[in-house]
């Protein structure tokens, strides 16, 4: 019996289609964005959806989850579930300015680096291995402990400590790019350097840029929490994952009052799981040496190894 094989691609399909048809393939990934995009809408309309204001003393201290209260008050009287509406906003908001600024920054400094070359280049790369020498958690906690805590500050310090990686990633692809013949036809026919990097060698970097700003969305979210946690992040009365957490430091707390800590914990968890699952599935889908996405690709090798055996 003949068996069937996953076609590579299909007659005019549009690469946007082959990578959505490749993506959907992970089931775990198509969950995730799923769950991504109800808690995103969730946290966009949590003034029509929370029961009460995020500062409001809707009820009586520290009181256990109840039909009234679905995850219970805190220590001031505050309803957990409107908070943790706001902190997840919150928290997306911080992890998406922050991977758009790191994104930025490190895309035009790759290409200028990796098109221009010669001193461009060697200045650019060696202040990049400067940032990347740092130990990440010191750099972002010195960064911190420098500027008056907040939420746009700690925005623009994790986007701008960030960027090393996106931009080394994006110089290698420019230096591979700026030899294939339709850039050099396009300098030779003296189209404009914002043209041919823009609109030329850009384009053709985007799939590994994505791939690589959903490990940078989730790490982003990471550090607001870390940082928010130690307090040196988002402040109060704001709510945030981070310093909803720290509220529960103590013994008491921990072990008596589990509605304080969880639902954060767990809303942290859930966020930065599923984005990581998007990112995987994500490589596979733009992978071009993948034949139709990582999981086809490790059943071709054992069919062709059982061919082998037999033969």
């Amino acid at each position: 019996m003949k068996k069937r094989t996953e076609p590579q691609s299909r007659a005019g399909e549009s690469y946007g289609r082959l990578v959505w048809r490749r993506f959907c393939r992970h089931r775990a990934a198509l969950v995730s964005l799923a769950v991504v995009a109800v808690l995103a809408v969730a946290a966009i309309l949590a003034p029509l959806i929370a029961p009460y204001g995020p500062d409001e003393l809707a009820g009586p201290f520290n009181a256990a989850p109840s039909a009234q209260f679905v995850l219970g008050t805190d220590q001031i009287g505050r309803d957990v579930f409107t908070r943790l509406l706001y902190a997840t906003r919150v928290s997306l908001l911080v992890g998406a300015m922050a991977t758009v600024i790191s994104t930025a920054v490190g895309v035009l400094l790759g290409l200028v680096s990796g098109y221009f070359g010669g001193a461009a280049d060697m200045l650019i790369m060696r202040f990049t291995d400067m940032v990347m020498s740092f130990p990440y958690i010191l750099l972002v906690l010195v960064a911190a402990a420098i500027f008056q805590p907040g939420l746009w500050n700690i925005i623009w310090i994790l986007g701008f400590v960030d960027w090393p990686g996106v931009a080394r990633l994006v110089r290698g692809s420019t230096l591979s790019l700026r030899e294939t013949n339709f850039v050099k036809s396009s300098i030779v026919a003296g189209m404009p350097r914002r043209h041919i990097l823009f609109s030329e060698i850009l384009p053709n970097t985007v799939a590994p840029i994505l791939v690589y700003s959903t490990s940078v969305l989730a790490l982003s979210m990471l550090d607001e929490a870390a940082l928010s946690f130690l307090g040196m992040g988002v402040q109060p009365p704001d709510a945030s994952l981070g310093n909803m957490l720290n509220g529960a430091q103590s013994l008491t707390i921990l072990t008596s009052k589990p509605w304080l800590w969880v639902p954060p914990g767990v809303m942290i968890i859930v966020l930065v799981t599923a984005i990581n699952f998007i990112g995987d599935a994500l490589r596979d889908a733009v992978d071009p040496t993948a034949a139709g996405g990582g999981h086809f690709t490790l059943k071709k090798k054992r069919l062709s190894a059982k061919k082998r055996k037999a033969a």
